[in-house]
């Protein structure tokens, strides 16, 4: 009896072992799955993650190639390859294929000013004294940096004892050049690539002027336009993120003259041949009128390729 006893309960014990044993390995297989299917999302996850990461690096690459080769040619679609080193009006010479278009549309976003200082327009854009001012001054100290206006490439490094001083030409990937003169020295040369910015001279007084300041133009395919219409110096920043320059009209015809005024204002290229009264005539309007807009006298010599400004706007 008592054997009987010790076998059953020997038995009982090895059955309740094996049961817990399979039950062990059952929990065990479930774990084993269940990690199996955590690793398995994980690497899932993982790997969508990289794709992710692989796309975002890819488009990255892409804008800064772009970026590159932005400011490695800039503006190339509207300049074709004109690189003149000399003149200010990169067509001034008149040996270019370049189609001038109807219109153009400018990014001016990422404007910043040339000045670190306190903003003061000590001049504005237009005749004065027998001439024509084409850009703005602004008001700074022998020293003071001037930084770029836009990020883009050194065109012309260069002076002009009887104009600009020490002066700069970049040209930028949105259509623009920036002139800055005047300049006491130069901390980039010909064909270096700018951001918006960089430092890139020292601020002076050299050339023709009476005092130290920053001759600041904007100009668009060689033509000069009022800084004042891009540019809000009274904040600093853009008037619109973009702004858009139109060809001017002369009897239903391109003049590859363009402004950026709603009121349009009209010039004339000058050409062999052209004097003031012819000019005038042609406009309907009169030699002193013409003298008035351009700080010129009925005497002047007129240059081929000088712009003329002919009215006021309302064209």
């Amino acid at each position: 009896m008592n054997i009987r006893l010790i076998l059953l309960a020997g038995f009982t014990t090895l059955s309740f072992s094996a049961t817990v044993a399979a039950q062990d390995d059952d929990r065990n297989t479930d774990r084993t799955k269940l990690m199996d299917e955590r690793v398995s999302e994980l690497m899932a996850g993982r790997v969508i993650k990289t794709d992710i990461s692989t796309e975002k690096i890819a488009t990255l690459e892409e804008l800064l190639l772009e970026e590159q080769e932005e400011l490695l040619f800039p503006a190339d679609e509207l300049y074709g390859s004109n690189w003149d080193t000399r003149w200010v009006d990169p067509f001034k010479t008149g040996n270019s294929d370049v189609t001038f278009p109807d219109s153009c549309e400018i990014d001016c976003s990422s404007f910043l000013l040339p000045i670190t200082n306190e903003l003061r327009v000590t001049s504005k854009y237009g005749p004065r004294r027998r001439r024509m001012h084409r850009g703005i001054d602004l008001k700074i100290q022998v020293g003071d940096t001037i930084r770029a206006a836009f990020s883009g490439k050194v065109r012309i490094r260069n002076f002009e004892r009887r104009g600009y001083g020490n002066y700069l030409v970049i040209r930028h990937p949105n259509g623009l050049e920036t002139v800055y003169g005047h300049l006491s020295g130069f901390l980039v040369g010909v064909n270096d690539i700018v951001h918006v910015g960089d430092p890139i001279a020292l601020g002076g007084n050299t050339g023709r002027s009476t005092g130290s300041h920053l001759h600041f133009e904007t100009r668009f395919l060689g033509q000069a336009i009022d800084p004042a219409e891009i540019i809000d110096f009274e904040n600093g920043v853009p008037h619109k993120d973009l702004y858009v320059f139109r060809n001017v009209k002369i009897n239903g015809r391109n003049t590859n003259i363009y402004t950026s005024s709603t009121n349009q204002m009209v010039y004339h290229r000058v050409k062999s041949g052209d004097t003031l009264g012819a000019i005038a005539r042609k406009y309907g309007t009169t030699v002193g009128e013409l003298c008035r807009l351009n700080g010129l006298k009925s005497t002047s010599t007129l240059r081929i390729g000088q712009s003329i400004r002919c009215s006021a706007g309302g064209v």
